[in-house]
Protein backbone atom coordinates (compact mmCIF):
# COMPACT_ATOMS: atom_id res chain seq x y z
CA UNK A 1 0.00 0.00 0.00
CA UNK A 2 0.70 3.08 -1.05
CA UNK A 3 0.20 6.04 2.63
CA UNK A 4 0.72 9.39 2.19
CA UNK A 5 1.03 11.32 5.81
CA UNK A 6 0.81 14.83 6.75
CA UNK A 7 2.34 15.88 10.27
CA UNK A 8 3.18 19.44 10.18
CA UNK A 9 5.13 20.27 13.48
CA UNK A 10 7.74 18.20 15.96
CA UNK A 11 5.14 16.30 18.35
CA UNK A 12 3.26 15.11 14.85
CA UNK A 13 6.76 13.91 13.86
CA UNK A 14 7.46 11.56 16.80
CA UNK A 15 3.76 10.11 16.58
CA UNK A 16 4.19 9.50 12.94
CA UNK A 17 7.07 8.22 13.27
CA UNK A 18 6.29 5.05 15.11
CA UNK A 19 2.94 4.91 13.28
CA UNK A 20 4.84 4.34 9.99
CA UNK A 21 7.23 1.70 12.04
CA UNK A 22 4.21 -0.21 12.78
CA UNK A 23 2.26 0.35 9.11
CA UNK A 24 5.75 -1.48 8.14
CA UNK A 25 5.00 -4.82 10.58
CA UNK A 26 1.50 -4.74 9.14
CA UNK A 27 2.18 -4.30 5.69
CA UNK A 28 5.39 -5.24 4.39
CA UNK A 29 4.90 -3.72 0.47
CA UNK A 30 4.49 -0.16 2.40
CA UNK A 31 5.95 2.94 1.04
CA UNK A 32 5.11 6.38 2.01
CA UNK A 33 4.97 9.89 0.70
CA UNK A 34 4.89 12.37 3.77
CA UNK A 35 4.81 15.95 4.58
CA UNK A 36 7.27 16.11 8.04
CA UNK A 37 10.44 15.63 9.91
CA UNK A 38 13.69 13.60 10.16
CA UNK A 39 12.03 11.05 12.45
CA UNK A 40 9.65 10.16 9.77
CA UNK A 41 12.47 10.45 7.07
CA UNK A 42 14.52 7.52 9.32
CA UNK A 43 11.52 5.25 9.58
CA UNK A 44 10.39 5.40 6.37
CA UNK A 45 13.87 5.30 4.69
CA UNK A 46 12.90 8.37 2.09
CA UNK A 47 12.72 12.14 2.41
CA UNK A 48 10.06 14.45 3.22
CA UNK A 49 8.06 15.82 0.65
CA UNK A 50 7.83 19.09 2.74
CA UNK A 51 9.99 18.74 6.14
CA UNK A 52 7.84 20.04 9.29
CA UNK A 53 10.20 23.13 10.13
CA UNK A 54 8.82 24.98 6.82
CA UNK A 55 5.14 24.48 7.94
CA UNK A 56 5.02 24.84 11.63
CA UNK A 57 3.68 28.40 11.90
CA UNK A 58 1.18 29.70 14.93
CA UNK A 59 -1.40 32.46 15.40
CA UNK A 60 -3.07 34.36 12.95
CA UNK A 61 -0.15 37.11 12.77
CA UNK A 62 2.22 34.11 11.78
CA UNK A 63 0.19 32.18 9.14
CA UNK A 64 -0.45 35.87 7.48
CA UNK A 65 3.32 37.05 7.64
CA UNK A 66 4.21 33.12 5.94
CA UNK A 67 1.30 33.07 3.89
CA UNK A 68 2.82 32.91 0.56
CA UNK A 69 4.76 29.71 2.30
CA UNK A 70 1.92 28.51 3.92
CA UNK A 71 -0.31 28.26 -0.03
CA UNK A 72 3.00 27.35 -1.51
CA UNK A 73 3.16 24.06 0.75
CA UNK A 74 -0.84 23.18 0.29
CA UNK A 75 -0.30 23.45 -3.82
CA UNK A 76 2.42 20.83 -3.06
CA UNK A 77 0.45 18.64 -1.05
CA UNK A 78 -2.14 18.95 -3.01
CA UNK A 79 -0.45 18.41 -6.36
CA UNK A 80 1.31 15.12 -4.91
CA UNK A 81 -2.27 13.64 -3.27
CA UNK A 82 -3.81 14.58 -7.19
CA UNK A 83 -0.73 12.84 -8.82
CA UNK A 84 0.06 9.95 -6.55
CA UNK A 85 -3.21 8.78 -5.67
CA UNK A 86 -2.37 7.00 -2.25
CA UNK A 87 -4.04 3.98 -1.33
CA UNK A 88 -4.73 6.43 1.96
CA UNK A 89 -4.24 10.08 3.49
CA UNK A 90 -3.33 9.83 7.22
CA UNK A 91 -3.55 13.47 8.96
CA UNK A 92 -1.75 13.56 12.15
CA UNK A 93 -3.18 16.90 13.75
CA UNK A 94 -2.49 20.18 12.15
CA UNK A 95 -6.09 20.89 11.24
CA UNK A 96 -5.72 24.30 9.47
CA UNK A 97 -3.81 22.51 6.99
CA UNK A 98 -4.74 19.09 7.05
CA UNK A 99 -8.16 19.13 6.59
CA UNK A 100 -8.20 21.54 3.06
CA UNK A 101 -5.66 18.69 2.27
CA UNK A 102 -8.23 15.44 3.34
CA UNK A 103 -10.78 18.03 1.26
CA UNK A 104 -8.54 17.48 -1.65
CA UNK A 105 -8.07 13.12 -1.14
CA UNK A 106 -11.80 12.31 -1.00
CA UNK A 107 -12.15 14.11 -4.20
CA UNK A 108 -10.12 11.37 -6.04
CA UNK A 109 -11.92 8.65 -3.85
CA UNK A 110 -8.83 8.48 -1.72
CA UNK A 111 -9.55 7.53 2.60
CA UNK A 112 -8.83 9.92 5.27
CA UNK A 113 -7.24 8.62 8.31
CA UNK A 114 -6.92 10.93 11.16
CA UNK A 115 -4.67 9.81 13.58
CA UNK A 116 -4.74 12.20 16.77
CA UNK A 117 -7.65 14.49 16.51
CA UNK A 118 -7.51 18.23 16.37
CA UNK A 119 -8.55 19.60 19.76
CA UNK A 120 -11.91 20.76 18.74
CA UNK A 121 -12.91 20.28 22.29
CA UNK A 122 -11.21 23.35 23.17
CA UNK A 123 -11.40 25.54 20.31
CA UNK A 124 -13.22 25.58 16.55
CA UNK A 125 -15.33 23.05 17.38
CA UNK A 126 -16.95 23.75 14.14
CA UNK A 127 -13.97 21.79 12.39
CA UNK A 128 -16.56 18.52 13.54
CA UNK A 129 -18.32 19.28 10.15
CA UNK A 130 -15.41 18.64 8.21
CA UNK A 131 -13.99 15.89 9.82
CA UNK A 132 -17.17 13.92 9.45
CA UNK A 133 -17.32 14.68 5.91
CA UNK A 134 -13.88 14.51 5.44
CA UNK A 135 -12.59 11.59 7.87
CA UNK A 136 -13.15 7.81 6.92
CA UNK A 137 -11.66 6.94 10.43
CA UNK A 138 -10.91 9.38 13.92
CA UNK A 139 -7.93 7.25 15.64
CA UNK A 140 -7.65 9.27 19.16
CA UNK A 141 -5.07 8.81 21.46
CA UNK A 142 -6.82 11.00 24.52
CA UNK A 143 -9.70 8.89 26.29
CA UNK A 144 -12.37 11.59 26.74
CA UNK A 145 -12.79 12.58 22.98
CA UNK A 146 -14.75 9.28 22.37
CA UNK A 147 -17.51 10.72 24.42
CA UNK A 148 -17.32 13.71 23.27
CA UNK A 149 -17.43 13.02 19.60
CA UNK A 150 -20.33 10.52 20.54
CA UNK A 151 -22.31 12.49 22.62
CA UNK A 152 -22.22 15.98 21.41
CA UNK A 153 -21.70 15.36 17.63
CA UNK A 154 -22.53 11.96 17.34
CA UNK A 155 -19.42 10.48 15.78
CA UNK A 156 -18.09 7.33 16.83
CA UNK A 157 -14.30 6.95 17.52
CA UNK A 158 -11.44 5.09 17.79
CA UNK A 159 -9.50 5.67 21.05
CA UNK A 160 -6.30 3.55 20.11
CA UNK A 161 -4.14 3.94 23.08
CA UNK A 162 -2.30 7.37 24.16
CA UNK A 163 1.55 7.02 22.07
CA UNK A 164 3.21 9.33 24.99
CA UNK A 165 3.10 6.74 27.58
CA UNK A 166 4.97 3.89 25.78
CA UNK A 167 7.02 6.44 23.88
CA UNK A 168 7.80 8.13 27.87
CA UNK A 169 8.61 4.57 29.39
CA UNK A 170 10.99 3.58 26.34
CA UNK A 171 12.84 6.41 26.85
CA UNK A 172 12.78 6.64 30.44
CA UNK A 173 14.43 2.50 30.58
CA UNK A 174 17.45 3.84 28.29
CA UNK A 175 18.15 7.28 30.01
CA UNK A 176 21.63 7.85 31.44
CA UNK A 177 22.59 9.16 34.47
CA UNK A 178 22.10 12.99 35.53
CA UNK A 179 26.16 13.12 35.45
CA UNK A 180 26.29 12.06 32.00
CA UNK A 181 23.64 14.65 30.74
CA UNK A 182 25.05 17.30 32.16
CA UNK A 183 28.71 16.12 31.12
CA UNK A 184 27.07 15.78 27.44
CA UNK A 185 25.61 19.20 27.52
CA UNK A 186 28.63 20.95 29.42
CA UNK A 187 26.17 21.92 32.81
CA UNK A 188 27.73 22.63 35.95
CA UNK A 189 27.39 19.64 38.47
CA UNK A 190 26.14 21.01 41.59
CA UNK A 191 23.06 22.67 41.77
CA UNK A 192 19.81 20.98 40.78
CA UNK A 193 17.97 21.88 37.39
CA UNK A 194 15.32 23.93 36.63
CA UNK A 195 13.84 23.03 32.79
CA UNK A 196 12.15 25.98 31.03
CA UNK A 197 10.18 24.60 27.81
CA UNK A 198 8.88 27.32 26.32
CA UNK A 199 7.52 25.85 22.97
CA UNK A 200 8.68 25.21 19.77
CA UNK A 201 7.32 28.10 17.87
CA UNK A 202 9.05 31.83 18.17
CA UNK A 203 5.99 33.31 18.80
CA UNK A 204 5.70 30.47 22.16
CA UNK A 205 9.58 31.29 23.10
CA UNK A 206 9.03 35.44 22.29
CA UNK A 207 5.86 35.06 24.94
CA UNK A 208 6.79 32.78 27.75
CA UNK A 209 10.62 32.73 27.82
CA UNK A 210 10.91 36.09 29.42
CA UNK A 211 8.60 35.55 32.32
CA UNK A 212 10.24 31.84 32.73
CA UNK A 213 13.56 33.49 33.32
CA UNK A 214 12.44 35.86 35.85
CA UNK A 215 10.77 33.37 37.71
CA UNK A 216 14.22 31.37 37.72
CA UNK A 217 16.49 34.28 38.93
CA UNK A 218 14.04 34.09 41.83
CA UNK A 219 15.32 30.44 42.45
CA UNK A 220 19.42 30.78 42.80
CA UNK A 221 19.68 27.52 44.54
CA UNK A 222 18.70 25.34 41.21
CA UNK A 223 20.17 25.86 37.52
CA UNK A 224 17.75 27.11 34.93
CA UNK A 225 18.02 25.27 31.92
CA UNK A 226 16.39 26.07 28.22
CA UNK A 227 14.88 23.60 26.41
CA UNK A 228 15.73 24.52 22.70
CA UNK A 229 13.93 23.36 20.31
CA UNK A 230 14.35 21.76 16.58
CA UNK A 231 14.91 24.85 13.80
CA UNK A 232 15.15 27.43 16.65
CA UNK A 233 18.54 29.42 16.06
CA UNK A 234 20.33 29.35 19.22
CA UNK A 235 20.38 33.47 19.22
CA UNK A 236 16.11 33.78 19.67
CA UNK A 237 16.81 32.27 23.56
CA UNK A 238 19.85 34.31 24.20
CA UNK A 239 17.49 38.00 23.38
CA UNK A 240 15.71 36.72 26.61
CA UNK A 241 18.15 35.33 29.29
CA UNK A 242 21.68 34.15 29.23
CA UNK A 243 21.00 30.35 30.62
CA UNK A 244 22.57 27.21 29.24
CA UNK A 245 20.69 26.09 26.41
CA UNK A 246 20.33 22.11 25.73
CA UNK A 247 19.64 22.10 21.93
CA UNK A 248 17.01 19.12 20.78
CA UNK A 249 17.00 17.13 24.39
CA UNK A 250 13.64 18.53 25.95
CA UNK A 251 12.57 14.58 27.15
CA UNK A 252 16.17 14.10 28.87
CA UNK A 253 16.20 17.90 30.29
CA UNK A 254 12.81 16.89 31.99
CA UNK A 255 13.83 13.90 33.22
CA UNK A 256 16.74 14.98 34.71
CA UNK A 257 14.92 18.26 36.26
CA UNK A 258 13.51 19.23 40.05
CA UNK A 259 11.36 20.90 38.52
CA UNK A 260 9.60 22.88 34.82
CA UNK A 261 7.87 25.62 33.50
CA UNK A 262 6.25 24.56 30.59
CA UNK A 263 4.38 25.95 27.77
CA UNK A 264 0.73 24.10 27.31
CA UNK A 265 1.43 21.45 25.12
CA UNK A 266 2.70 17.52 24.58
CA UNK A 267 5.12 18.40 26.87
CA UNK A 268 2.82 18.73 29.41
CA UNK A 269 1.80 15.43 29.63
CA UNK A 270 5.09 14.10 28.97
CA UNK A 271 6.56 16.22 32.26
CA UNK A 272 3.49 14.46 33.99
CA UNK A 273 4.15 10.61 32.97
CA UNK A 274 7.71 11.70 34.23
CA UNK A 275 6.97 12.95 37.38
CA UNK A 276 8.44 16.49 37.30
CA UNK A 277 6.85 19.06 38.85
CA UNK A 278 5.70 21.83 36.50
CA UNK A 279 3.97 24.72 36.39
CA UNK A 280 2.14 25.50 32.95
CA UNK A 281 2.85 28.64 31.40
CA UNK A 282 1.11 30.43 28.22
CA UNK A 283 1.07 34.21 28.15
CA UNK A 284 0.57 35.00 24.80
CA UNK A 285 -0.25 38.68 24.66
CA UNK A 286 -1.13 38.81 28.19
CA UNK A 287 -3.80 41.11 28.41
CA UNK A 288 -7.12 40.62 30.62
CA UNK A 289 -9.27 41.12 27.62
CA UNK A 290 -7.41 38.56 25.44
CA UNK A 291 -7.86 35.99 28.73
CA UNK A 292 -11.31 36.53 28.41
CA UNK A 293 -12.05 36.11 25.35
CA UNK A 294 -10.14 32.61 25.52
CA UNK A 295 -11.94 31.62 28.09
CA UNK A 296 -15.06 32.66 25.79
CA UNK A 297 -14.04 30.93 23.43
CA UNK A 298 -12.83 27.55 24.91
CA UNK A 299 -15.51 24.66 25.44
CA UNK A 300 -13.64 22.68 28.40
CA UNK A 301 -12.49 23.86 31.74
CA UNK A 302 -8.69 23.20 31.18
CA UNK A 303 -6.21 23.40 28.44
CA UNK A 304 -3.30 21.32 29.42
CA UNK A 305 -3.52 17.34 28.79
CA UNK A 306 -2.56 16.40 32.34
CA UNK A 307 -5.52 18.50 33.84
CA UNK A 308 -7.75 17.40 30.49
CA UNK A 309 -7.16 13.48 31.31
CA UNK A 310 -7.24 13.85 34.79
CA UNK A 311 -10.68 16.17 34.91
CA UNK A 312 -8.80 18.39 37.79
CA UNK A 313 -6.35 21.10 38.07
CA UNK A 314 -3.55 18.87 38.97
CA UNK A 315 -0.91 20.83 37.17
CA UNK A 316 -1.59 25.13 37.54
CA UNK A 317 -2.05 27.10 34.36
CA UNK A 318 -0.87 30.31 34.42
CA UNK A 319 -2.91 31.85 31.29
CA UNK A 320 -2.44 34.99 29.22
CA UNK A 321 -2.53 38.02 32.28
CA UNK A 322 -1.90 35.62 34.84
CA UNK A 323 1.26 34.61 33.65
CA UNK A 324 3.22 36.97 35.76
CA UNK A 325 6.24 36.51 37.61
CA UNK A 326 5.12 36.67 40.64
CA UNK A 327 1.73 33.92 39.87
CA UNK A 328 4.09 32.03 38.26
CA UNK A 329 6.88 31.93 41.08
CA UNK A 330 4.02 30.86 43.56
CA UNK A 331 2.64 27.99 41.85
CA UNK A 332 5.89 26.42 40.93
CA UNK A 333 7.07 26.74 44.90
CA UNK A 334 3.77 25.15 46.21
CA UNK A 335 5.22 21.66 43.76
CA UNK A 336 8.73 21.79 44.01
CA UNK A 337 10.33 19.16 46.46
CA UNK A 338 9.23 19.63 49.73
CA UNK A 339 6.41 22.25 48.94
CA UNK A 340 2.76 21.79 50.19
CA UNK A 341 1.84 20.65 46.64
CA UNK A 342 4.26 18.24 45.59
CA UNK A 343 2.75 14.59 46.93
CA UNK A 344 -0.67 15.52 45.48
CA UNK A 345 0.95 16.76 42.23
CA UNK A 346 2.59 13.69 42.06
CA UNK A 347 -0.23 11.64 42.87
CA UNK A 348 -2.42 13.25 39.91
CA UNK A 349 0.42 11.64 37.88
CA UNK A 350 -0.50 8.31 38.76
CA UNK A 351 -3.93 8.76 38.29
CA UNK A 352 -3.38 10.48 34.47
CA UNK A 353 -1.02 6.86 33.73
CA UNK A 354 -4.07 5.30 34.98
CA UNK A 355 -6.23 6.59 33.31
CA UNK A 356 -4.41 6.40 30.00
CA UNK A 357 -3.89 2.62 28.66
CA UNK A 358 -0.92 0.78 27.88
CA UNK A 359 -2.13 0.34 24.95
CA UNK A 360 0.49 0.40 21.78
CA UNK A 361 -1.07 3.56 20.12
CA UNK A 362 0.63 3.62 17.44
CA UNK A 363 0.20 -0.53 16.37
CA UNK A 364 -3.37 -0.23 16.88
CA UNK A 365 -3.64 2.73 14.74
CA UNK A 366 -1.74 0.80 12.05
CA UNK A 367 -3.66 -2.68 12.19
CA UNK A 368 -7.06 -0.12 12.01
CA UNK A 369 -5.43 1.54 8.81
CA UNK A 370 -3.87 -1.73 7.22
CA UNK A 371 -6.87 -4.02 7.66
CA UNK A 372 -9.29 -1.44 6.77
CA UNK A 373 -7.75 -0.54 3.39
CA UNK A 374 -7.35 -4.58 2.68
CA UNK A 375 -10.58 -5.19 3.24
CA UNK A 376 -11.57 -2.71 0.68
CA UNK A 377 -9.10 -3.95 -1.49
CA UNK A 378 -10.14 -7.27 -1.11
CA UNK A 379 -13.83 -6.18 -2.06
CA UNK A 380 -13.06 -4.16 -5.04
CA UNK A 381 -11.01 -7.77 -6.38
Amino acid sequence: MHYFISAGEASGDIHAAELIKQLRVSDADARFTFLGGDLMSAAAATEPLIHYRDMAFMGFCEVIRNLDKVLRNLRVARQAVASERPDALILVDYPSFNLKLAKEAVKFGIPVYYYISPKVWAWKEGRVKKIRRYVKRMLSILPFEVAYYRDRHGYDIDYVGNPTVKEVDARLASLGTEQSFRSKHGLESERPILALVPGSRIGEIRNNLPVMAEVARRHPEMMPVVAGAPAIDPEIYKRFCNFPIVDNDTFELMAHSRGALVTSGTATLEAALIGVPQVVCYRANGSRISYNIFKRILKIPFVSLPNLIAGKAVVAEQLVHLCTTELVDAELTKVLPGGKENISQQQGYKEIREKLTEADAAANAAHIIYSGLKRVSHNKS
